[in-house]
């Protein structure tokens, strides 16, 4: 399942997730403790309410009890227009004052009970929310009910509860989503480094094996697999050292031994077994050599203020192959630029490189043909020959190193393409080869111009 490979993609699903649950939950939370604060409010005034009823109750010498409530409070229980409505009860449930034009109890006077007590009724349409209290008056007990009805104009706060969901609670999902968008730029400052570390991890090469990635501002959940990394490129690069040690010594220690049995073979007596053993030798040579120089250019960096003039390069390699192409019956040119040509790059390396090119090129052309070197002012050699071309299935083989599927029985070794390919690479630049409409192959480097300082 390829969803949500990425950290940040995984953080933002959950948030979405998160923030819709939120912006459902948060609300209703927020309505259940408005609706609870404001019963708690209600109960307060009422509970007040109560008491002060309570305070105007005076005893009769009769043994009955007068309600006494001052002039300027009245106004505050006037019947439909009153803020409050009260009922006083004896222990018998009768009525004997009320604030209702009926003369009523606002309550069942069988609900009452000991203590105090909170219920809504419907009453003439409208929610009433009541408390009745019990209060001793002399020695009798009476029951005091008062009652408030929540759709009097100056009963707000059941308004602010009932109004919160559609007017209120829709704001929460922007400030949410807001919120989120500042936790995806979080999260991105927050994971830079590991995208610093994932560039310098795309650094590391054969040329770059001692590059390792940062751990000072790494999060501290990557700390570890960073550390981690590090240990492995650590013991990478010890291997690969030990493993390219050993190819550049062991040429080097084989070159002595190679010069000895060529001074011998040069002693025996003149013959077929002479001119054997001496090309051989020379084979052997010229392999040995190879290995040193794929050896050296695994550690190889080329500067980047670097130059060499390509076409002085290819100059030199024709010169030196021009000899082994008239032995063979061949013939070699060089066209193309007739002035500097100056490219991006060590000037031996690249010698290697067209030299290889050209050995392999008139090894694969039969006698009598020619073997072309052309050199042009965009930084691109062509190594042609009148050989029978490559066939398309093994134009990428051919670069690898052992790789052989010779053209002619010729006794190569499939590591002149590959040195080839590797001073390409170091250089920047690539290597490519296809069949020419003629027959024949040709071969082309391209290259770096080189930088003006």
């Amino acid at each position: 399942m390829r969803r949500f490979q990425s950290i940040i993609s995984r953080v933002v699903a959950l948030h979405v997730v998160a923030i819709g649950v939120t912006s459902i939950l948060m609300p209703l939370a927020l309505y259940l403790l408005l609706d609870q604060a404001a019963n708690s409010l209600h109960r307060d005034a009422l509970r007040g309410q109560a008491s002060t009823i309570g305070s105007f109750l005076r005893p009769q010498p009769g043994g009955g009890v007068a309600l006494d409530i001052p002039t300027e409070l009245q106004p505050l229980y006037s019947g439909g227009y009153g803020l409050y409505a009260y009922a006083v009860l004896d222990s018998t449930g009768r009525v004997l004052f009320s604030s209702r034009s009926d003369g009523t109890a606002l309550f069942p006077p069988e609900e009452s009970r000991l203590g105090d007590w909170f219920m809504r009724r419907r009453s003439t349409g409208s929610v009433l929310f009541g408390i009745s209290v019990a209060r001793a008056v002399g020695d009798r007990l009476y029951w005091i009910q008062v009652g408030q009805d929540l759709a009097h104009r100056d009963v707000i706060i059941d308004d602010i509860v009932s109004s919160f969901f559609p007017r209120v609670a829709w704001i929460t999902f922007p400030i949410l989503l807001v919120l989120f968008l500042f936790d995806i730029l979080i999260f991105r400052r927050a994971l830079e480094p590991v995208r610093t570390a994932s560039n310098t991890a795309a650094a590391i090469g054969p040329t770059r094996t001692d590059v390792r990635l940062p751990e000072q501002a790494m999060p501290a959940e990557i700390v570890p697999l960073v550390h981690a990394v590090n240990q492995a490129l650590d013991r990478l690069e010890a291997g690969f050292r030990a493993q390219r040690d050993f190819t550049a010594d062991m040429a080097h220690e084989l070159r002595t031994p190679l010069s000895i049995m060529r001074a011998r073979v040069d002693a025996l007596e003149p013959g077929a077994a002479r001119d054997a053993l001496r090309a051989d030798v020379a084979a052997m040579t010229r392999t040995v050599s190879q290995v040193l120089d794929i050896a050296e250019l695994e550690s190889f960096v080329v500067r980047e203020d670097a130059r060499a003039d390509l076409q002085l390069v290819c100059a030199e390699a024709v010169a030196l192959m021009a000899p082994l192409a008239v032995d063979s019956a061949k013939t070699i040119s060089l066209s193309g630029a007739e002035g500097p040509v100056w490219v991006r790059g060590h000037p031996e390396a690249l010698f290697r490189a067209v030299r290889n090119l050209i050995e392999n090129a008139i090894r694969h052309t039969p006698n009598g043909g020619a073997v072309d070197v052309e050199v042009w002012t965009d930084c691109v050699v062509r190594v042609l020959d009148d050989g029978p071309g490559i066939p398309e299935s093994e134009r990428e083989s051919i670069f690898r190193r052992f790789w052989r599927r010779d053209r002619h029985d010729s006794g190569g070794r499939g590591l002149g393409l590959a040195i080839a390919a590797r001073v390409a690479e170091t250089h920047g630049g690539s290597i490519t080869v296809e069949n020419r409409r003629g027959g024949g192959a040709a071969f082309t480097l391209r290259l770096q111009p080189a930088v003006v300082s």
